[in-house]
């Protein structure tokens, strides 16, 4: 049942008042209201819906579990009414704001921002970096670039390119790299966070595993960095370490005699939507062009801003 259809959003507007006052007298005065006006909206509301939202006594209300629960979702829906109603009054267009993997966005996503910048410079980009996925439930958020397979959702999730995890190392290293087992007079250098690890490639090529690695981190970001330095050997991702090898900072020295472990690693996400504003379809298709991929039909086209 689609209860918007049937509840007046007064009764949700005098409902968040109460609920975030903790009185219906501070939320009659908020109001403008009587305090028995608010009383009974509140009241009726209960009624449509089915469930008691309020716990009451002489003085003040107290909110149920439900009552709480609907109030959290009313607040957010009422944050962004704000939000779009300011938009319209304003010349600021609106942000977009983006979530993504910590490595992705130092190694891949900031070497070529720039670009995007240049290209489109009415675009507000606000960016937020965790190992976390984003809660868009919170309305905090646009679009999330998330590393591994995300679980079911009901957001829109897009898989990018297929990514080849390669032994990397310096050039100096690699004069000494000509067989696989060169490998095992080296320090390995593992990314604890990286779904696949030197167990796995070693098995791929069909070779015995080392039991031993000298340094582990938990960001592709660290361990790149390390082989860059010269620490040792890592297996990364050539996509993550697509600026190393681009400026000989990386080299791949067994290419030409082993396999590359391949499997897509990264996720673009946002939730779906009747119409996406201007600025996250420009994003996405900006994203998924540099990455040499199609940017699929979206569900309403996009429309520039006025100038």
């Amino acid at each position: 049942m689609n209860w918007l259809d049937r509840v007046p959003f007064a009764y949700l507007r005098n409902f968040e008042a109460a609920g975030r006052t903790g009185a219906f007298a501070d939320a009659a005065d908020e109001l403008h209201l009587s305090p028995s006006a608010v009383s009974h909206s509140v009241r009726r509301l209960e009624e449509v819906i089915g469930q008691k939202l309020f716990r009451r006594s002489a003085r003040e209300v107290e909110l149920t579990r439900e009552g709480a629960v609907l109030l959290e979702y009313v607040q957010r829906a009422m944050e962004e009414m704000r939000r779009g109603f300011a938009l319209l009054g304003s010349d600021e267009t609106m942000p977009l704001r983006l979530h993504t993997a910590p490595s992705f966005a130092a190694q891949w996503l900031l070497p070529r921002l720039g670009r995007f910048v240049k290209a489109h410079p009415q675009v507000d980009l606000r960016f937020t970096v965790s190992a976390d996925y984003a809660r868009f439930e919170n309305g905090d958020l646009d679009l999330d670039i998330v590393y591994g397979e995300p679980p079911p959702s009901p957001y829109e999730t897009v898989p990018l390119v297929v990514e080849g995890l390669a032994p990397l190392c310096n050039p100096e290293l690699a004069d000494g790299i000509q067989r696989p087992e060169d490998l095992l007079n080296h320090t390995l250098i593992q990314c604890d966070a990286q779904r696949f690890q030197w167990k796995g490639w070693f098995e791929l090529n069909n070779l015995a595993p080392p039991v031993h690695y000298g340094l582990r981190f938990d960001r592709s970001s660290l361990a790149i960095a390390a082989a860059a330095d010269g620490l040792g050997v890592v297996l990364e991702s050539t996509l993550l370490a697509d600026r190393e090898l681009r400026n000989g900072s990386l080299v791949r020295p067994l290419s030409n005699v082993t396999r590359e472990l391949q499997y897509i690693g990264h996720y673009l996400m946002y939730p779906k939507r009747l119409h996406y504003h201007y600025a996250l379809e420009t994003f996405k298709g900006w994203l998924l062009s540099e990455l040499g991929l199609e940017n699929p039909d979206s569900t309403s086209k996009p429309s520039a801003p006025a100038e």
